[in-house]
């Protein structure tokens, strides 16, 4: 089984919509196709919570291989229906202004600057789908929101911190892209990541991405498994990936993993799924990554990475942080000196860097008579990367008959490994190998 991980072409309805500038010489998606992501939790970065104190932290993102920043919304939050002491970054009170627990608008306009200088993207979260309780329009546009039977406001899912916005109201439409012109037009921001995309009418992001993309070509993610959402996005959510990953930590065989993902690949060759471990929702509300996929980690990590699709580090996976990070409240990542994925990332980085940066790039499962490995090549431009990854805590045998014979070098510790297609090797428990 195999698919072409060739760069998108532009999805089928966009082309009614006449997307020329995000189609142009500049597209984003040719970018993305070797690129990654990195959440910015500022809350819980530093001690200061702060926009300012983050920025120290962005030459060393820049020498780990990040090359987009994705800030959680550094919007207000409300104070009405607030959970916990400081609430949820995801329960906006106005959608043109700053957070002072961050800082202002002149901080964020000069860390966007910094960050060009550093080639770095900045995109933001953007929150469409819902307000805080006493956001601005509650007070000045009530019409905005959607009422129950007693015409109140409320929430359809649940969520008792937020109302719901209508998207029915043109006025409202208006006045949310409006909204996301600002932060382009006074930052100059590279794109958004829209939460819970699927919950607002795709109709909405289709003419929002159609007038924004129109000043620049910008950056677009959404969190939503909704396949019907790629005819507007550049890249949505791969939580099937990982929640493959936790029935594997789980004692399920890894085969099934490189079955489902490259066949989600098959059906979807032009797109660009987000795939990741962690992040601020799996990280906050069901653990952290170690708890979940505990020593499968490094694997799971590898193969986030060396693949298809665009891979997401959180906030702290390069020390790594191993807790569960408070959402409500002030729960400081425990910074220290040793970062001990830091090396690993960045050289998984950059050999991802050199592999998806070809057109031709070309993903193979490889049938090695184990299904507790993950065995899978990549070829490009004439070379070909084998990758095996023991997702057990025990000794497992493979196969070489399906891997190409020859004296490959192992990418992390520079041992010369010859293959010979009749022998049966060796891998240690949670071991990796990625051979050249």
């Amino acid at each position: 089984m195999e698919y072409l991980a060739t760069i998108p072409h532009p999805p089928g309805n966009i082309s009614l919509l006449n997307f020329s500038t995000s189609m142009s010489i500049n597209n984003p998606l040719a970018f993305l196709k070797s690129s990654n992501v990195y959440e910015v939790n500022v809350r819980q970065y530093t001690e200061e919570g702060t926009l300012n104190a983050f920025k120290a932290h962005m030459p060393r993102l820049k020498d780990m291989g990040v090359e987009i920043l994705w800030f959680m919304p550094l919007t207000p939050i409300s104070v009405k229906g607030r959970k916990g002491t400081l609430g949820s970054n995801y329960a906006c009170s106005h959608y043109t202004k700053i957070s002072s627990e961050f800082g202002n608008e002149e901080d964020f306009r000069q860390l966007v600057e910094y960050a060009h200088t550093l080639e770095f993207k900045v995109i933001i979260d953007w929150v469409a789908n819902h307000t805080g309780q006493d956001h601005i329009w509650t007070t000045t546009n009530p019409d905005y929101y959607i009422k129950n039977e007693q015409n109140q406001f409320y929430d359809r899912y649940g969520w008792d911190d937020v109302y719901d916005l209508d998207y029915t109201n043109p006025h409202l439409v208006e006045a949310m892209q409006a909204s996301m012109k600002y932060w382009i037009d006074t930052f100059n921001i590279d794109g958004f990541r829209c939460d819970m995309a699927h919950l607002v009418p795709l109709s909405f992001w289709e003419s929002a991405r159609l007038k924004l993309d129109s000043k620049k070509a910008l950056i677009w993610i959404a969190e939503t498994q909704n396949v019907e959402y790629y005819n507007v996005f550049d890249s949505l959510y791969n939580w099937q990936l990982l929640h493959s990953f936790e029935d594997v930590a789980k004692g399920r065989t890894a085969s099934a993993i490189l079955e489902k993902n490259i066949k989600h690949q098959h059906s979807n060759p032009s797109k660009l799924p987000l795939n990741f471990i962690t992040n601020h929702d799996e990280n906050s509300h069901s653990g952290s990554e170690y708890e979940r996929l505990d020593n499968f980690v490094p694997c799971a990590q590898i193969y986030c990475i060396l693949n298809h699709g665009i891979p997401l580090i959180y906030s702290g996976q390069e020390l790594p942080n191993k807790k569960s990070l408070a959402f409500f409240e002030k729960d400081t990542i425990e910074w220290n000196s040793t970062f001990m994925n830091f090396g690993f990332i960045k050289k998984l980085f950059e050999l991802r860097k050199l592999i998806f940066n070809h057109t031709d790039a070309v993903i193979k499962s490889l049938d090695i008579e184990n299904d507790n490995v993950l065995a899978y090549s990549v070829t490009y431009n004439n070379n070909t990367v084998i990758i095996l990854l023991n997702t057990t805590n025990s000794n497992q045998w493979l196969n070489a008959s399906n891997i190409p014979e020859k004296s490959y070098t192992d990418y992390f510790t520079q041992n010369i490994i010859t293959i010979q297609n009749k022998r049966w090797y060796e891998l240690k428990k949670n071991e990796y190998w990625i051979l050249q």
